[in-house]
Parts: C-alpha cells; sequence; structure tokens
C-alpha cells in the first residue's frame, strides 16, 4: 500500500515539476518574444541573458505580503486560487506525452476535460464575489460569461474530431491520425478551436476579464503576493495545455512531423508543437488589440456557434453515407 502511494506520488511529481517549471520559463519566453517583436531588450540583468528572471519573480511573488481586504469573505477569497491552480493541475492527468505514456489512461479523456474546465469557471467567479469589489466582480462575470460561451465552441469543435477518431480517448484520437492529420480535413474546426483556446484563456485579443484599461487587473485585483502567484500558474498552466490540446487533437500529437524524423522521439515531436502553439499565444498578444466585448460575444453566438454546429453535422454526415 505505501509502495503504491509512493509510485503514485512520484509519476504526480514527474509531471507537475517539469509543468512549473515550464510555467516559470514561459513568461520569461512571453517577455522576451514580446520584447523582440516590439524592438526592445526585455529581461537582462538576473542572470546571464535574463535566464534567472523567473527565480527573481517567484522569489518575489511568494514572498510579499499577501493582503487580505476587510470587507472580503475571508475563506472564499482564499479557497479561490487555490481551486484554480488544483484544477489546472489535475486537467493533465489524462493528458498523453507518448504512446502509452499518460498518468491516468481513461477512454472518456475529453469528457473528463470538459468537465475540469467547467469547474474552473467557479475559481473566477468565488475571487471576485469574495473580493468585495466592483471591479473585480466585473472581472468575475466577464470571464464567466466568456469562459461558458466558447466552451460550447470548443465542445462542438471536439465533437467533430471525435467522430472522425471514433473514440473519446486521446491516445485514440492520436493513432487515429496516422495516415492524416485532422487540421487537414477539419482545418477550420483547427483554427476556431485555437481562437477559441484564446477565449478561453483570456487571452489578448479576449482579455476582457483583465482589462486593465478598464478594470484595473479584472477578477484579481485585490489578490496579493502568493494568492496572486498561484492565479498566475494556473493561468499559465491553461496556456500549455490548450497548446498541447491543439497538438493533440489536430496535428498528430506525437507523431514525427516529417515521414523522416521517426528518429526523434514521440515526446519530442509533442513538446515542438506545443512549444510552437504556445509562441502563437504570445505572437497574438504582440500583433492584436483588444476587441471589444460585444464583438467578442458575437463572434461565437453568430459565427463560430452556428458554423461549428453545421461542421459536426456535416462530418457525422459524411461518416454515416461514406462510413
Amino acid at each position: 500500500m505505501i509502495l503504491t502511494l509512493i509510485e503514485w506520488l512520484i509519476k504526480i511529481l514527474i509531471i507537475v515539476v517539469p509543468l512549473l517549471i515550464g510555467v516559470a520559463f514561459l513568461t520569461l519566453a512571453e517577455r522576451k518574444t514580446l520584447a523582440a517583436m516590439q524592438l526592445r531588450k526585455g529581461p537582462n540583468v538576473v542572470g546571464v541573458y535574463g535566464l534567472l528572471q523567473p527565480i527573481a519573480d517567484g522569489v518575489k511573488l511568494f514572498s510579499k505580503e499577501t493582503i487580505l481586504p476587510t470587507h472580503s469573505n475571508l475563506a472564499i477569497f482564499i479557497i479561490a486560487p487555490i481551486l484554480g491552480l488544483i484544477l489546472a493541475l489535475v486537467a493533465w492527468a489524462v493528458i498523453p506525452y507518448d504512446d502509452g505514456a499518460v498518468f491516468c489512461d481513461i477512454n472518456i479523456g475529453i469528457m473528463y476535460l470538459f468537465a475540469v474546465s467547467s469547474v474552473s469557471v467557479y475559481a473566477i467567479l468565488m475571487a471576485g464575489w469574495a473580493s468585495n469589489s466592483k471591479y473585480a466582480f466585473f472581472g468575475a462575470i466577464r470571464a464567466a460569461a466568456q469562459m461558458v460561451s466558447y466552451e460550447v465552441c470548443i465542445g462542438l469543435i471536439i465533437l467533430t474530431v471525435v467522430l472522425c477518431a471514433g473514440g473519446l480517448n486521446l491516445g485514440t484520437i492520436v493513432t487515429a491520425q496516422e495516415d492524416c492529420w485532422f487540421i487537414i480535413p477539419l482545418f477550420p474546426a483547427g483554427l476556431m478551436f485555437f481562437v477559441s483556446a484564446l477565449a478561453e484563456t483570456n487571452r489578448a485579443p479576449f482579455d476582457h476579464a483583465e482589462g486593465e484599461s478598464e478594470l484595473v487587473s479584472g477578477f484579481n485585483t485585490e489578490y496579493s503576493g502568493f494568492t496572486f502567484a498561484l492565479f498566475f500558474l494556473a493561468e499559465y498552466a491553461h496556456i500549455i495545455l490548450m497548446s498541447l490540446l491543439t497538438a493533440l487533437l489536430f496535428f498528430g500529437g506525437w507523431l514525427p512531423i516529417l515521414p523522416f524524423t521517426d528518429f526523434i522521439p514521440g515526446s519530442i515531436n509533442l513538446a515542438i508543437k506545443t512549444t510552437f502553439f504556445t509562441f502563437c499565444f504570445v505572437w497574438v498578444r504582440a500583433s492584436f488589440p483588444r476587441m471589444r466585448y460585444d464583438s467578442l460575444m458575437q463572434l461565437l453566438w453568430k459565427s463560430y456557434l452556428p458554423l461549428s454546429m453545421a461542421l459536426v453535422l456535416w462530418v457525422a454526415s459524411i461518416i454515416f453515407i461514406y462510413g
């Protein structure tokens, strides 16, 4: 029994520790990339070429005083960031890194991810409501409406992938792309999925939940120090997760990038694809201004939702006719 618990703990650490390290250095990569695109130097003081900047940021955040607002609901105020980070980490339990390399290989992996992402909305709502601040509350309402709306679209898009793969297991979806990546027959779905992922993670140009020009910092306005760091880690963990899902669902996951690259380990192929889509998150942030909130919702309800529903019907019809 004890050995089993130790084995499970080691497996959890093998997933969580590299993820947290990746999140830390993703912040540095983002700042360096934005600096290069805006003709600036970026972080270059702490360590060689600023490589130790994430460590300095982490020490600063975790050592700062955590201020608890007087009129806030303290229990919910503290639980919200903890819940947000926990949900960001438990979603990785069903993610396969290579053929057979997965922490928990369940046949309904996609449904598990849906369940976790749906509950993630509550962490943001709890933070905005418990802060007892109008800016935090408005940011939480925006984030909840935006995330719930685009989850509908993401669900329909993934349904087209599930129809093509014939299963809800992420490993099954990847192996179904051995002959042809799904991005080729489902290019519109792949494009809509990536844009919806930007909205789902509250990233530019859909960062209305943290609109500094209107809401100070959105739902995390009243957070500081340790509690703010937890929300920060959760946000970037979600970015990596959505980039990884894009690679798994549409770009063959761990399958070779080119026919003559079979010698490259599958986990390296998946890491390369995930890094590319994470870079695209930063690229979009540097390139596009923030949309108006009404334009954001119209993009979903008047464009993406009917298109994704039509795509599901089209794919289902093709599979039913030609089987």
